[in-house]
Parts: structure tokens; C-alpha cells; sequence
């Protein structure tokens, strides 16, 4: 049993210890079913505090030599999988967190000599009788091992690409970096299986990547990996009934990772709702808006006009297959966006990207508050107020307000186009959503109602229908949502419903507003 080599299962034990621990054992089924094969190789990049090091010293406490885990591993998922004895405490386990590697080191050579030096010392060690190699390099020892004891090697990497995250701009130490991990896993017989975690995807360098071998679960493409990525809605629901904490609240503050079709949460954020037993920005907390602020506010064009989508609660398109997997090459607002999903400050889908939830939506708004966004806050800022004149069908104090914001943020978003009106709206009226769950073009009776606001639960405020014109009538909007039937939809309330035209004169850029309410009943 060593530091690196073959460590016990003490730091998985900590994960069992805690009050909350969801089990996540089915991991292992995946990577079992990789061990001896092309797609050994696995690099799982996703946002910080979303349990990457939990699963690492998982597989740690699984694959290890070093330890005894099977009473630890009986009482979970894993123990029942067929292929649960065949690998339990198998292989030589090597468990690397680079972070601490890069920061008693000086310069890069400097890391990669204490990380060959360190693991060769372990070896030696736990083998005392091994034939050493002539030339005591990592790979001629671990080769040597190998061919005399028969044991393969695990490797499990955490924190693997702190090097691009601290040495942002230092493009010799980063191809270094990959080179040393290319001639340590490539091709060598000994890895069984190599499993690595981070934020970022494997950087792309020159023609080839150096780890083109690593099969890459992303926030952008988690592949098979998804339910594994955090925690899934049905292991959300269930702590909430053990803690009598409200789902849908619940889901309005930490959900909106959407994953190829998995709902995913954040894990920290849950975890310290649930004990905490309140709603809080935890996830954020652990780390300045500041790093967030610095990159919306780059000068790319389309990046302000998305961001402001986003804040309303647009979805934009975007392109990620052009980022290169680190935090210093910029060419695009869509590069930024995509940094920002592998971040976890946006959660992407179909070409698709955007806030994903309350939590995070507030760092948006703390890093807009000054420095050139005055226009979106104030627009936020009197959003209560619209809400208030809406439901009190005050019909000239809202079409004047909706006026103004869009008058002030019109350079933002651009003014004449009906997608812009739109996204106006949803500014203007950016506040609902501590009250309702929104909806754009919701399917309703005979067609696609424009914004649709459901009262949450634990609110008393009516149903409100907005339907938007462009150069018609606000009455012609009242129309459409009685000729169309778009009430009869709205499954989830029953009572007062507040029903909203708004039209748009391109000519006069003035708006007008009609507003009626009405009672549903079933």
C-alpha cells in the first residue's frame, strides 16, 4: 500500500461517511466493461464540484491492490453486476492528483521528474525483488514490472488538466505535459485502463492530439456517462422526500443540466440545500463571479447580444467544434460560450446553449451589475414592478415599460425583428421566475402560445398569457389567444389567468398593450 501506488480505500471511505452519498457504483460497471480494450482510455471533463474526485477515489478504492473493499462495495448497485469479483482489488492502481504534483514544482520538467521519481520509488518498494530496468526511466520500470509480475496497471488521473488552467498561456510546458502523459499510457501493454477527470477537454495541439487514444465525456457530448455526470432527477426526488424539501423549488434552483436527454443537477449544490435545509447559491459560492465576468465581457461580436439572450432566457445557438480545450485561445464568441459549458455556467444540447438554472443565473446578474450592462439591470430591476402593473391589468403603465426597456437595450438586441421584441419581453419581465416556471411557444389548444407564466406552487399570483404582435394590434393578440384556445392547456392551474397583448408599430416604435382576465375552470 503506497501514496501512489496502490493506495487504500480510505478516501471513498470519507464519501460513505458523509450524511449524503448517492451511489454512483454503476460507474464501475462502465469501466470494467473498457478494461483491455481500444476504449481503455477514458477522460471525463466536467465542472468543478460535480464529484469527479469522489469517482475517482471510487475506482481507486475498487481497483486497488492495496486495500480490501469488498464489504465496503456489498451494499451497493455494484456488488449485484456479474462482472463485480473479477476486477475487485485486481490491478496495480495508480492514483495521481496533478494539482498537487504542479504546485511543489517549480516548472514543468521539474513536475514530470517528481511524478516519474515518486512513482518509481513506489514501485521499487511494493517490489523489492523486481529486475530493474538499466535505464530507470517511468516506462522502461513499469514495462519491467509488468513483464515480471503479470499485474497490469490502473491509472486514475485527477485534476489532469490543471496544467492548462494554471499555466494558461505557457504553450511549451502544456506540449510537454501531454507528450509525457502520450509516451506513459500510449500503446503500452501494462494500462489496463486509464481513466482521467478534469474540467477541460484534452487539448488539441498541431495536426494530432497527443491523447487522440482518450474517449472524451464532456458537458458538451457525455456519451453513455451521463447519469454518472451528477445527480439524475429521480435521485434528487428522493432526497427531497427524505429531507421534506419542496422537488420543484429544488429543481428551479439546481437543475438544468440537460445531457443527452438526462436532467442532471449539481451535486455540491444539492447536497448543501438538503443539509442546510434552505435554497442558497452554493455552487457559485465556491468561487469569484469574477472569473465569470471576465470572460462575458470579452470583445467578440455576438457574445453581449447572446449573453443577453441567455439572461432573458433564450437559448442560442452556438458552435463548439472549433474551441481548443483551453482557457487562453479565443477566436469567437462562440468559443467563450463553449468554455462557459465545460464551466458549468451554460449547459448545451443540440447546438444549443443556455442558463441553466436560479443558482447559476444569479452569477449571471452579479457580473452584468456595472461595467457597461446598465441597461439590461435596469431593466431587471423594474421587472416586479411590470409584474405588478400586469396582473393589476394597469394596460398603459406596461406598454410604457415594456417601451422603455425595449428603447434602452435596443443597440443590445436590435430593435426591428419580432425575435427581438421577444427576448425583450422575457427581459422585461425577468423576474417571474422566482414565482413561475416560464414557457416560450408552448404548445396551447390550437397553437403556440409566446410566453406562458405558471405559477409555482408555493406562489398565490395569477396565470398569466402574453402574445406578441408586430405591426398589427394588441386586440388582434387578444384574439388569437381566445380564437386559438390556448387557456384550455394550461393543465397545471386552475384559477384567475391573466391574458396579455402586446404589439409593436416598427414605424411609430411605439407599443401598446391590452390585458383581460379571465377564470378557468375544470
Amino acid at each position: 500500500m503506497g501514496i501512489y501506488l496502490n493506495p487504500d480505500n480510505i478516501d471513498f471511505q470519507m464519501a460513505l461517511n458523509s450524511e449524503i452519498y448517492v451511489d454512483k457504483s454503476e460507474l464501475i460497471k462502465q469501466t470494467n466493461s473498457q478494461i483491455y480494450t481500444e476504449q481503455r482510455f477514458i477522460c471525463v471533463s466536467r465542472p468543478r464540484r460535480f464529484g469527479k474526485s469522489m469517482a475517482a477515489n471510487m475506482l481507486v478504492a475498487y481497483y486497488s491492490r492495496g486495500c480490501d473493499s469488498k464489504e465496503m462495495f456489498s451494499k451497493y448497485k455494484i456488488s449485484s453486476d456479474p462482472t463485480y469479483e473479477k476486477h475487485l482489488n485486481k490491478y496495480n492502481v495508480i492514483h495521481m492528483n496533478m494539482v498537487n504534483f504542479l504546485g511543489e514544482s517549480k516548472n514543468i520538467d521539474e513536475m514530470i521528474q517528481f511524478i516519474c521519481e515518486d512513482i518509481i520509488d513506489e514501485v521499487i518498494e511494493q517490489y523489492p525483488d523486481l529486475n530493474m530496468p538499466r535505464r530507470k526511466t517511468l516506462l522502461n520500470v513499469l514495462n519491467k514490472a509488468f513483464a515480471q509480475y503479470k499485474i497490469p496497471f490502473i491509472f486514475i488521473i485527477d485534476e489532469w488538466d490543471c496544467v492548462f488552467r494554471e499555466l494558461k498561456n505557457d504553450k511549451d510546458s502544456q506540449e510537454k505535459y501531454l507528450d509525457f502523459l502520450r509516451d506513459t499510457l500510449k500503446d503500452q501493454s501494462y494500462v489496463a485502463l486509464a481513466y482521467m477527470t478534469g474540467i477541460l477537454p484534452i487539448k488539441k495541439y498541431g495536426k494530432h492530439s497527443a491523447l487522440n487514444m482518450f474517449t472524451e465525456i464532456a458537458m458538451t457530448n457525455t456519451r453513455e456517462y451521463a447519469e454518472f455526470t451528477g445527480f439524475t432527477e429521480a435521485e434528487v426526488q428522493e432526497l427531497c422526500e427524505k429531507y421534506n424539501m419542496p422537488f420543484e423549488e429544488t429543481k428551479c434552483w439546481y437543475d438544468g443540466y440537460d445531457l443527452k436527454g438526462v436532467s442532471i443537477y449539481n451535486p455540491r449544490s444539492v447536497v448543501m440545500s438538503m443539509t442546510g435545509h434552505d435554497f442558497d447559491s452554493y455552487w457559485t459560492s465556491t468561487e469569484t463571479y469574477e472569473a465569470l465576468k471576465f470572460y462575458i465581457q470579452m470583445n467578440f461580436d455576438g457574445l453581449r447580444e447572446k449573453v443577453i439572450d441567455m439572461i432573458a432566457g433564450e437559448k442560442v445557438s452556438v458552435n463548439t467544434g472549433k474551441f481548443q480545450n483551453d482557457m487562453s485561445t479565443f477566436n469567437s464568441a462562440d468559443d467563450v460560450l463553449t468554455l462557459l459549458i465545460h464551466l458549468g455556467y451554460l449547459t448545451y444540447n443540440d447546438g444549443k446553449v443556455w442558463i441553466p438554472n436560479s443558482e447559476v443565473q444569479q452569477e449571471f446578474i452579479n457580473s452584468i451589475e456595472d461595467g457597461g450592462w446598465e441597461a439590461v439591470m435596469n431593466a431587471i430591476r423594474s421587472s416586479d414592478e411590470l409584474i405588478e402593473a400586469t396582473i393589476n391589468c394597469n394596460e398603459e403603465k406596461v406598454a410604457k415599460m415594456v417601451e422603455k426597456v425595449h428603447d434602452e437595450n435596443a443597440s443590445n438586441i436590435g430593435y426591428n425583428n419580432e425575435t427581438s421584441l421577444s427576448c425583450i419581453i422575457s427581459l422585461a419581465y425577468y423576474s417571474a421566475k422566482k414565482d413561475y416556471i416560464v414557457h416560450r411557444e408552448l404548445a396551447t389548444g390550437k397553437g403556440f402560445a409566446d410566453l406562458v407564466f405558471i405559477p409555482r406552487k408555493t406562489s398565490d399570483k395569477p396565470a398569466m398569457l402574453i402574445e406578441l404582435k408586430w405591426d398589427k394590434s394588441a386586440d388582434t393578440a387578444i384574439e388569437q389567444i381566445k380564437r386559438k384556445q390556448y387557456t384550455d392547456k394550461i393543465s397545471e392551474y386552475t384559477g384567475k389567468i391573466i391574458l396579455v397583448g402586446i404589439n409593436y408599430d416598427t414605424k411609430s416604435k411605439k407599443h401598446s398593450s391590452i390585458i383581460e382576465t379571465q377564470f378557468k375552470v375544470n
